[in-house]
């Protein structure tokens, strides 16, 4: 698990820089989907692996299935990334990457907020 996160701290630094460039770029007021393409579009240009819409096993009472989970990113099998086009972050969001982190046993995940002026400000870290 050390190994895992210290990848993913790696790899954060990454997709900050990438999702910065997105922002630089584009600027804020669009929507989601313009700047998911947008920071796809970096990370093949940075060499950052990452993946969308996973199937993921999921687990209640002994009945195990699996379904799709439309999280924004995951680069290198160890960072969670969810963007966010709000006004304000709530605890609901929060909330959202945190159980996506728990189901994926992943241990570290970025909230990036695209609504800010600067995108620095609008980015959440939260571990598990």
């Amino acid at each position: 698990m050390k190994h895992e996160r210290e990848r993913a701290n790696a790899w954060s630094y990454l997709a900050i820089g990438a999702a910065i460039e997105v922002h630089r770029i584009e600027g804020p007021g669009l929507i989601e989907s313009i700047y998911s393409k947008c920071f796809q579009r970096e990370c093949d240009l940075r060499s950052i692996p990452v993946q969308r819409e996973l199937l993921v096993p999921i687990e209640y009472k002994g009945y195990v299935f699996e379904e799709p989970l439309r999280l924004d990113f995951l680069v290198d099998d160890v960072l969670i990334l969810e963007f966010k086009v709000v006004e304000e972050v709530l605890p609901l969001h929060k909330a959202q990457l945190l159980t996506y982190m728990r189901l994926l046993k992943k241990p570290l995940g970025l909230l990036i907020n695209f609504h800010e002026l600067v995108l620095k400000d609008g980015i959440t870290r939260l571990t598990l």
